[in-house]
């Protein structure tokens, strides 16, 4: 059998997630994720979502250029909005902002649905691609401004966002199921904060900041996507 040529790096990977966890905790409430979420990040292959010539660099706690102006998130940062969403597997499940299908991979191990949405067409398109190659076949992916979510599928359980927006989008708020969780990343370029969400079982919404970040921002709502 031939050898995997990432075993050591992954494995060097999930030892540096687990203590960064440790390290956050005083920020997170989060002194170690959950064996779900560390056994899904361990399983999926993060080399395949990243150009070619960066595979080298794929287990490394770093995000990664993945083209247009975008990256593959951090796998801590990844492991960590993962762990906040307490996901489970019943879940049906809203990620906004495919870009390469890395996260979405990893919700779908954990999660019965998922619905994932990107402004830019050919990231939705390679991430449905790679996602559909990986045999990750209960993800649905689909060309869309995120602000708006993808109401015809809603309302879900949990919604995890990936670009940060000013403030929490009020269409996402709506779409989140009662009892819900959303993770988002919210504030100005050089002030983001990673924000859960969690919508009581009465519909009252309450947030929590969880820890510094940066990410790309949300489209403005008023962008359009596609051909007029």
């Amino acid at each position: 059998m031939s050898e995997d040529p990432f075993e050591n790096p992954r494995s060097r990977l999930m030892a540096e997630i687990a203590a960064e966890a440790a390290l956050t905790a005083g920020h997170t409430g989060r002194a170690a994720f959950s064996g779900r979420v560390m056994r899904a990040i361990g399983s999926t292959p993060r080399h395949e979502f990243v150009p070619v010539e960066l595979q080298p660099y794929a287990y490394l706690n770093r995000p990664l250029p993945i083209g247009y102006d975008k990256t593959v998130s951090q796998p801590f940062i990844v492991a960590l909005m993962t762990d906040l969403l307490e996901l489970e597997s019943g879940d049906t499940v809203l990620e906004i902002g495919a870009g390469a299908g890395y996260q979405a991979a990893i919700l779908a191990a954990l999660a019965k649905r998922v619905y994932s949405v990107d402004i830019i067409e050919e990231l939705a398109q390679g991430a449905e691609r790679r996602l559909r190659r990986l045999g990750c076949d209960n993800v649905e992916v689909r060309v869309a401004n995120g602000y708006y979510g993808w109401p015809e599928h809603a309302p879900y359980d949990k919604i995890m966002v990936t670009a940060a927006a000013d403030l929490i989008p009020p269409p996402l708020l709506a779409q989140l199921k009662p009892g819900g969780r959303m993770v988002i990343p919210t504030g100005i370029p050089d002030k983001q904060a990673l924000i859960l969400v969690e919508k009581s079982a009465s519909g009252n919404l309450a947030t929590r900041e969880i820890l510094p970040v940066r990410f790309s921002e949300l489209e403005d709502p008023g962008a359009t996507v596609g051909l007029a």
